[in-house]
């Protein structure tokens, strides 16, 4: 049921003595046919929007020409609830990344169609996206809503949310900042849960249990409306950067 794949994720490999061979990818580059209005899209506002990757650090009261908190999420899909989200905070900052360019195409058509001025995207691998371009301890909230399963076991190894990657989100988070995931696969979840509790830095914030009830902020996509109906779960899971 889950909206969006995010590509496949290896993991770091080393060789014997020590030396790191392979970094972890949160994302495979997908290109795909644009519509016309995706084109149109991110020929009008990609000037204003989008942001190019490059190896420097942003400035984030420079992006968005203010000071606020800084909303980042990894992997937007086509970026109708992203969108809603921007639209029902404005007094938030929010960043987008995502691969799949229709994705952040339609993402634009309908920032456009709102006049957002506190929306940016990046259509470009996440992990180069933190290591190269965001701040240390600069980020409000990092949002993770409905990755990719791999639900096979054997594919579990792909699964974004590894020691690694949370490890990279916390070093983005300010102190108290919040790492936000949902997803609608218990498995998933319960593996989350796991490699969060192992994670140093980081506390659950969920006061019944280890799981969240889901944020009013965060919009109710097409997709959960539909697993509500058929009777599918969907897991919030919220943890705090505490060092």
């Amino acid at each position: 049921m889950s909206q969006k794949t995010s590509g496949e994720v290896t993991l770091n490999e080393f060789t014997e003595d020590g030396k790191l061979i392979r970094k972890v990818r949160s994302f495979v580059r997908r290109e795909g046919r644009l519509t016309k209005g995706q084109e149109m899209a991110m020929e009008q506002h990609w000037p204003t929007m989008g942001i190019d990757f490059e190896k420097n650090l942003l400035n984030w009261s420079a992006v968005f020409g203010r000071e606020a908190p800084v909303v980042l999420e990894i992997g937007f899909g086509m970026g109708a609830s992203f969108v809603e989200m921007a639209k029902n905070a404005p007094e938030k900052n929010y960043i987008g990344i995502e691969v799949h360019s229709p994705g952040v195409g339609a993402c634009l058509m309908a920032a456009g169609e709102e006049a957002l001025t506190n929306l940016r995207v990046m259509c470009h691998d996440g992990v180069e996206v933190f290591d190269h371009m965001i701040p240390d301890g600069s980020l409000d909230t990092v949002q993770l809503f409905f990755p990719d399963p791999w639900h096979k076991a054997r594919h579990h190894k792909r699964r974004i949310v590894q020691p690694d990657f949370v490890e990279m989100v916390r070093k983005k988070l300010k102190v108290g900042g919040i790492f936000h995931m949902a997803t609608d696969w218990e498995n998933y979840a319960e593996h989350m849960i796991e490699v969060m509790k192992a994670a140093p830095g980081y506390e659950n914030i969920a006061t019944d249990g280890d799981f969240v009830p889901r944020p009013e902020d965060r919009p109710l996509t097409k997709f959960e409306q539909r697993g509500h109906r058929l009777g599918h779960g969907v897991w919030d899971i919220k943890f705090a950067r505490s060092e």
